[in-house]
């Protein structure tokens, strides 16, 4: 895991870790829940958002993200996410929680009902400016995220795939994870090309994470 975080730290330079670290420094709180188009939050800055299998990590990679303990609700119940959850800090940045796909411990029909909604909320959303799809480095890509890649690549919507609960798996499984998920997304247009291995536990990869956010709002300033 020390070789690959290595390579990955050598692609932002202090400047950039540091404009991730005072991005994220400041208080963050949340902002409203959305269980449906309608209840949307008015488009005001741009929204960072991070989508994934159920039970993929999602809350504890924005906790970890933000240095709240407790800022996204975590919980071993898959399905537990079942709305749009926003997140402000005080820059004019805003992160979305997004209801975990595939399996989940809900009916049917709401997880079909927030699973169209995710749909919806990634082909709409003029503010979206990247979608961080999460992705377990015990299991790599599933047939279950296929569906989401296809709607942003449909939608023309920046994302990058970010491995979570790094710490759980070795280097040279890690290293094949990465590997083919890099040849996988390859094939994708708008897939950003590289990806960021993290473990919300061990907090590896989280500067790196920042620092890819900060990066990005600096260049829609630009």
């Amino acid at each position: 895991m020390a070789e690959h975080r290595s390579a990955q730290e050598a692609d932002f330079s202090a400047a950039e870790i540091e404009a991730g670290r005072k991005l994220f420094a400041g208080a963050w709180d949340f902002v409203s829940a959305a269980g449906s188009l309608a209840s949307l939050p008015a488009m005001r800055g741009p929204e960072i958002a991070f989508a994934g299998r159920s039970n993929v990590g999602k809350s504890s990679l924005i906790n970890a993200v933000t240095g709240r303990k407790a800022l996204a609700r975590t919980s071993n119940t898959p399905g537990r996410t079942q709305e749009l959850v926003f997140f402000r800090g005080p820059s004019p940045l805003i992160l979305v929680d997004m209801p975990g796909y595939g399996f989940a411990a809900a009916a049917k029909h709401k997880i079909a009902a927030w699973t169209a909604l995710i749909h919806d909320y990634l082909r709409g959303r003029a503010t979206l400016g990247r979608v961080y799809v999460l992705v377990d480095a015990r299991h790599g890509l599933k047939p279950a995220d296929t569906a989401i890649l296809d709607t942003l690549g449909q939608a023309a919507v920046s994302h990058e795939i970010v491995l979570t609960k790094c710490d759980q798996v070795s280097e040279s499984e890690l290293a094949a994870c990465i590997a083919a998920t890099k040849a996988t997304i390859a094939k994708r247009p708008a897939a950003f090309p590289d990806l960021i291995a993290t473990s919300a536990k061990s907090g590896a990869g989280i500067a790196e994470l920042r620092a890819a956010i900060a990066r990005l709002l600096a260049e829609r300033r630009a």
